[in-house]
């Protein structure tokens, strides 16, 4: 590259540097300021021209917050994966109780005579593989119904 075309290259992107950049500067101080600052540096009119404002202009502006349709889907396509994932939590639970009662009767094939205390954990197994199946059902209907 010749330095005639290398020195036009180098002014035009200083020339579109600063085309961009000092608009930038100027705006960011505006954006950075806090609302309060804006509300309470503004010139206040005197009751007499605040009667011939119109309403609209006489009340002081607010800020609201509106969710698009989209947004709105997004949290409703989240709520479903989160209620199907904990759904996936009973599905859990109903293996677990049926390896609580395959090893009831595998235990009691090995020893016969354990037969009342081998029953008791396998009760003991089951109520909590069967909590923890409702537990991650309820989890599910609040993520469903009350968020």
């Amino acid at each position: 590259m010749s330095g005639k075309h290398y020195r036009r290259n180098v002014e035009n992107q200083y020339a579109s540097h600063s085309f961009v950049i000092l608009p930038l500067r100027g705006g960011s101080r505006v954006l950075a300021r806090p609302v309060s600052v804006s509300l309470f540096n503004r010139p206040e009119a005197t009751v007499e021209q605040q009667a011939l404002l119109p309403l609209s202009q006489s009340v002081v502006p607010t800020r609201s917050f509106q969710t698009s349709a989209v947004s709105r889907d997004i949290d409703t396509a989240a709520k479903f994966i989160g209620a199907g994932a904990a759904t996936v939590g009973v599905a859990g639970s109903g293996a677990g109780i049926g390896t609580v009662f395959g090893s009831l009767i595998i235990g009691y094939a090995r020893n016969p005579s354990l037969k009342q205390q081998l029953f008791s954990y396998a009760i003991l197994g089951f109520a909590l593989s069967e909590a923890m199946g409702l537990f991650c059902l309820m989890v599910a209907f609040l993520i469903l119904f009350a968020m």
